[in-house]
């Protein structure tokens, strides 16, 4: 394994969407502010959805043009259409993640469109980009592992949309268990396939805990190699067309288990434990994360 992993923070866009409290501007630049704070360099601040479909994301341009310039750190913004792209550009975003889902049935209820259509939307911002410029493109594959729709995902179309994705010159390819449904002996060969059709893309992993296996297909996508993993302070989090959707694994309970490993996140636990607490409260619930519960180890 690597003596290192890059995490991405995704509590203040897929932490936030599927909460019913609905937070004002202000308090998500406080949650950014806070996790930026705990050493956070990478993190999906908005989405640029319709906040007629996920209110919870309503905000994106003002969230955007409040945040000051970070050397050093990344603020991503999620795409899913051209629209999106637009508004992208429009905003200081660092990154654009471009989400593809794996299968028709996700696809249509979540983004109003099939695999086909998503994997072309792909490539033309890709090839917009290219032409005009614009932020650095990531894709992350949602549910990659199994839909809560048409049921299981075959490695077959995992590897065909990232196949489409390596084609476009995306570098960096995230696999999402959108639905919590993955296993560690999945996890490492779909990587090991995704490598196969796309050897030169940084891969990156996207878990929900919602069956209680997210933390060993982390253990297992270390081991095959993938670079970097997204995660949620608090653990919050699930998608809005998902049914039974459930939070991420937690950024703190993730970095423990991390560094008490001897891998190096650059993150400092106790001040993500207390964001995590914090988050909470402006949630008006106790978060589903450990840490927020036990606490570090050794204590002191």
């Amino acid at each position: 394994m690597t003596a290192a992993i890059e995490i991405v923070e995704v509590g203040p866009r897929d932490g936030l969407q599927n909460e019913s409290a609905i937070l004002s501007v202000d308090d998500k630049l406080a949650f950014i502010a806070r996790l930026e704070a705990c050493g956070v360099k990478r993190l999906e601040a908005v989405s640029f959805v319709n906040p007629r479909r996920v209110p919870q994301m309503a905000g994106a341009e003002e969230i955007m043009a409040a945040l000051a310039a970070r050397p050093g750190v990344s603020r991503i913004g999620l795409v899913l259409n051209e629209r999106g792209w637009e508004r992208c550009l429009a905003t200081r975003c660092d990154e654009a993640n471009i989400v593809v889902c794996a299968s028709d049935g996700f696809g249509i209820r979540n983004q109003g469109a099939s695999v086909a259509e998503q994997v072309a939307t792909m490539v033309r911002i890709a090839e917009r980009r290219a032409d005009a410029g614009g932020p650095p493109l990531t894709m992350t594959i949602s549910v990659a592992f199994g839909d809560p729709f048409d049921g299981e995902v075959s490695e077959a179309q995992v590897v065909a949309i990232a196949a489409e994705a390596a084609n476009a010159g995306i570098g960096e390819i995230a696999l999402g268990d959108t639905i919590g449904v993955a296993d560690p002996w999945t996890v490492r060969r779909r990587i090991e396939a995704v490598r196969k059709v796309a050897p030169d893309a940084r891969i990156r992993m996207h878990f929900h805990n919602t069956r209680n296996t997210g933390f060993a297909n982390v253990y297992a996508s270390l081991e095959a190699g993938a670079e970097v993993i997204d995660a949620s302070c608090g653990g919050i989090g699930g998608c809005p067309f998902a049914p039974d959707a459930t939070g991420n694994i937690a950024t703190e309970d993730l970095v423990y288990m991390l560094e008490r490993g001897g891998i190096e996140t650059g993150l400092d636990l106790g001040r993500l434990i207390e964001t995590g607490r914090w988050i909470g409260e402006k949630l008006g619930k106790a978060v589903p994360s450990a840490l927020t519960r036990a606490g570090g180890f050794p204590k002191g």
